[in-house]
């Protein structure tokens, strides 16, 4: 007596496969783009640093500024609006980058609208360096913050500009990558 053929299995495989999110590499510009972010960071940062330690320098030439509006008053106000002065700029250069490290944190995650923010903030570092030049950024000591501080500027525009690029505005434009699964493994994108 002969034992009958057992039944066939059922396939693993199914040629109606779910949708699977998936983590694919960004592409080519979207890694420049964030490259060149980095790099102004590290710039701007190097600007952050430089300015505080020329600061003992800086705050004399500042406190001549403002003693050209008002010659009257007493030392200790050009001392304090020095101080003032220059505290200010410092905070707003930190504030824009650390606003800046948020929205390239955001543009990685695909968040919608991040690039229109991220121009203001290239806007705000425009205006705050032209007003700098004017306030803070005054004598020989502050000719390497100049420098640092216009290719911080170059930087960000450089990364902007990869950011649009169609390749760019594709993978931002998706949101998140779905991938079908077929019976050869991976398929196309959704």
């Amino acid at each position: 007596m002969s034992r009958p053929e057992p039944p066939a299995r059922p396939s693993l495989e199914s040629e109606n496969a779910p949708p699977i999110l998936a983590k694919l590499t960004p592409p080519f510009s979207v890694r420049v783009s964030q490259l060149f972010w980095i790099l102004s960071f590290i710039v701007g940062g190097s600007a952050v640093v430089y300015s505080f330690i020329i600061r003992e320098t800086q705050l004399p030439l500042i406190a001549d500024l403002a003693r050209t509006v008002d010659a009257d008053r007493d030392d200790r106000t050009y001392t304090a609006a020095a101080d003032i002065i220059y505290w200010s700029m410092f905070a707003l250069m930190v504030a824009v980058i650390l606003v800046q490290i948020t929205l390239l944190v955001s543009f990685m995650a695909r968040k919608p609208n991040v690039r229109w923010w991220q121009l203001l903030t290239f806007c705000v570092q425009v205006a705050t360096f032209s007003l700098g030049i004017e306030l803070v950024i005054t004598g020989e000591q502050a000719q390497p913050l100049r420098y640092l501080v216009v290719a911080q500027c170059a930087l960000v525009l450089l990364a902007l500009l990869f950011s649009v690029v169609p390749g760019a505005m594709r993978w931002s434009a998706r949101k998140r990558d779905v991938v079908r699964l077929g019976a050869d493994g991976p398929g196309s994108l959704d």
